[in-house]
């Protein structure tokens, strides 16, 4: 009944042996491949493939590291401690290592002299935490598993030994120990119960053997390529006698100069002679086949795995690359992050002395958006900003706090939460007395209106000649006169007073704008010009609505901060942005002169 019921259950056909004993797939059964960690160690040791696909997500997890959410002091402390500790580089070799040998900790030195005591993180002071040293599964063994159902580490191991030289070994409590792993086993209590995951490269050796083979007998067969073949009568009954051998060997040695001088080949005419060329067409596809095994395999894409650039029409490898940014941001939230969650809890305690609540971090973007991207998300920011201001159905003191927030998490201006909370500590509240003690609001009643009139605003760039040397070596002559960077051209005439003061974020005693280096830097053309430098600056961006809020007018649709260069032809295909610091000094108010 049982194999009358086998047979029901899948597809038979007699005639093509199909579902039958007969049938050459019915053989077919996976077992457990063999791979010992010196046949690891050698693979990532003499193969590149191997040692990509043990590196490159290593690499990936921790070389944009992670961003921490606290105030600026904070920050820096928590930084600061991770750099002494050498915490994300320590990390990266113990990934590489468990990702090789199926698995490696970090062991979490707090000066304690006894290692089996559980690791309490509300018990770290600052500076509590005095080195992290990476182990490897070959001198960390895993001790009993926990089969205690109420304790939270059950099925996991309850200690381990470290292997200690002379010493002999040391046992030390798991909550001291960052476990990173390989390739998990589906159920580590089922397998032989060592605590550590499989080598990476267990399930995908065959593909990394099979890439390495094809590419080593394609190598092979280039020595092959030409092949002479002298046919000639009675050629092995001959080789019987001596003389004949020796003979023939010298007749060979002359045939061969004959034809590497002047390209004729002398021999008998009983003899024949033809040249077996070996074709090579199709190899190099044979060859990529196996190399989309092996990345299909590591779940490393082509584009990153062999570093080449996507074949195919308008191809461009970026879906390839989101999925496995994807896929590594995944492993960092899922698996690495929950594993360092200890080790982090101890680490803000040793960094501030303390654990504050609001403090946390976000692992970063392995995706990097170029100047172009970076500006338009400036824009476009900014045009929702005041979209949502247009509405007037957010208080304008809840809408300052809202633009703030979303100027910052998007990357358009950092620090800027910094600097608008010094601001509110230092600008003056309504309705504060001004020098003459009259209130503020009072004095501006008694000024009344201005005479309405047009208005361009700009401020010179002090440090001209920076941009102007950069301007040099990037090729670009005939530089304008005056650098400056335009902040309002209303054509419409309106009061000048009420577009205020530009008491802006960042400005200093001098009344000077410091744009920092780096940020969205873009060169194009503009406006007439052949060359204009753009940058992001919520400063400016807030300044110009400010004027525009005022009843200044703009003549085009949106209002981008950037620095006119020349008009001289120019080649911006070979321009590299200007990165450095903008010094821009204080607002010039005049009106607009038509030529």
């Amino acid at each position: 009944m049982g194999k009358l019921a086998q047979i029901k259950d899948g597809l038979v056909n007699l005639v093509a042996n199909l579902g039958t004993p007969r049938d050459k797939a019915a053989a077919s059964f996976y077992g457990l491949p063999l791979l010992s960690e010196a046949d690891a160690t050698n693979a990532y040791r003499g193969t590149w493939l191997a040692r990509k696909v043990i590196d490159i997500p290593a690499m990936d997890s921790c070389r944009k590291w992670r961003g921490w959410s606290a105030d600026q002091a904070q920050i820096s402390a928590i930084e600061s401690e991770e750099k002494r500790l050498g915490l994300q580089q320590k990390v990266l070799e113990a990934l590489i290592r468990a990702r090789l040998a199926g698995g490696a900790a970090l062991y979490i030195g707090t000066g304690q002299s006894d290692p089996m005591q559980l690791l309490k993180p509300e018990s770290i002071s600052k500076g509590g935490i005095k080195h992290i040293n990476v182990l490897s599964k070959r001198v960390l063994q895993a001790g009993e598993l926990d089969r205690d159902p109420e304790s939270p580490g059950y099925g996991r191991p309850a200690y381990y030994n470290l292997s200690s030289g002379t010493a002999g070994q040391l046992r030390i409590h798991p909550s001291r120990l960052v476990i990173l792993q390989g390739a998990t086993k589906p159920d580590p209590e089922l397998d032989t119960g060592d605590g550590w995951g499989d080598s990476v490269l267990l399930a995908i050796s065959k593909a990394i053997k099979d890439a390495d083979s094809t590419a080593g007998n394609i190598a092979s067969l280039v020595f092959e390529a030409k092949v002479d073949v002298i046919k000639i009568p009675n050629f092995m009954s001959m080789l019987s006698d001596p003389d004949y051998e020796e003979q023939m060997l010298k007749r060979m040695q002359l045939a061969m100069m004959a034809k590497g001088i002047n390209g004729a080949l002398l021999l008998d005419a009983e003899e024949d002679y033809e040249q077996k060329q070996a074709q090579f067409g199709g190899l190099t596809d044979l060859m990529m086949a196996f190399m989309q095994l092996t990345s299909g395999a590591s779940d490393i894409p082509m584009t990153r795995l062999l570093g080449q650039s996507p074949g195919g029409m308008n191809a461009s490898g970026e879906s390839d690359l989101r999925n496995y940014y994807d896929r590594i941001s995944s492993g960092q939230e899922l698996v690495l992050g929950p594993s360092l969650q200890v080790l982090d809890e101890c680490l803000i305690r040793s960094a501030l002395g303390s654990r504050p609540k609001e403090v946390f971090y976000n692992w970063r973007s392995l995706w990097q958006t170029t100047d172009t991207e970076r500006a338009t998300i400036g824009k476009t920011t900014a045009d929702t900003i005041k979209t949502i201001a247009d509405t007037r159905l957010i208080p304008e003191d809840v809408m300052s706090v809202v633009a703030v927030n979303m100027l910052t998490e998007a990357g358009v201006a950092p620090g800027l939460e910094a600097e608008m909370q010094d601001y509110a500590e230092t600008a003056p509240a309504s309705g504060d007395e001004g020098e003459d003690g009259a209130p503020a609001e009072t004095r501006a009643a008694e000024l009344g209106d201005a005479s309405p009139r047009s208005l361009y605003v700009s401020r010179k760039v002090i440090n001209a000649s920076e941009i102007e040397a950069w301007a040099r070596e990037q090729g670009i002559t005939d530089l304008a006169d005056n650098l400056h960077v335009t902040v309002a051209y209303s054509r419409q005439a309106f009061d000048w007073i009420k577009a205020g003061n530009a008491n802006e974020w960042g400005s200093d005693s001098k009344d000077q704008l410091v744009i920092p280096e780096g940020g969205p830097r873009a060169v194009e053309p503009l406006g007439g010009m052949s060359a204009v430098l753009l940058f992001a600056s919520s400063q400016l961006c807030w300044r110009h609505e400010s004027i525009i809020r005022a009843g200044g007018s703009h003549d085009y649709p949106d209002y981008t901060p950037h620095i006119s260069l020349t008009k001289a032809p120019i080649d911006l295909t070979k321009v590299e942005p200007y990165r450095g610091r903008i010094v821009l000094g204080p607002e010039i108010f005049e009106e607009i002169r038509e030529d």
